[in-house]
């Protein structure tokens, strides 16, 4: 398992390779790679968003990205997990989040990288401050339940 937060833009295909390359001892054990990666998007509550600031608590957020990853292999075989989050000033279309998950299937590779990314969403400390195209800044008070509604 891998936790990385990152305050610079990332390359979520590298990260993904890289981080496959490097494990040697998955070679010929996994049947499934799920691969979520969420962006930013420019609209958010009826606004047109320009930059968002993200931030996280060094260290506790890392620990609970951790205990999530955890509880996600207590539930599915997962063979191994990478989880990358940004922080810091982001621009519409970066990249702001990479869940990787490898397992024997394809069944568990999509639940345990659903599992993280809902579970990060509710439980990992991260904070979003959005610049609108107003100039106007306000705080998400709450995430998104990952549906369009």
């Amino acid at each position: 398992m891998a936790i990385k937060i990152y305050a610079q833009s990332f390359d979520p295909w590298q990260e993904v390779q890289a981080y496959q390359d490097a494990a040697q001892y998955m070679s010929g054990k996994f049947g499934a790679t799920n691969i979520f990666i969420g962006t930013m998007r420019d609209f958010n509550e009826g606004d047109d968003v320009k930059a968002m600031s993200l931030e996280h608590y060094p260290g506790m957020t890392e620990k609970q990205l951790e205990k999530i990853v955890a509880e996600a292999q207590q539930q599915w075989p997962v063979i191994d997990a990478l989880v990358v989050h940004r922080v810091g000033d982001i621009l519409p279309n970066e990249p702001i989040v990479l869940v990787a998950v490898w397992t024997s299937h394809r069944g568990d590779a999509f639940d345990a990288s659903r599992y993280i990314m809902e579970a990060l969403k509710s439980k990992a400390p991260f904070w979003k401050k959005e610049v609108l195209i107003s100039e106007d800044q306000r705080w998400v008070e709450k995430n998104t339940d990952g549906y369009k509604r």
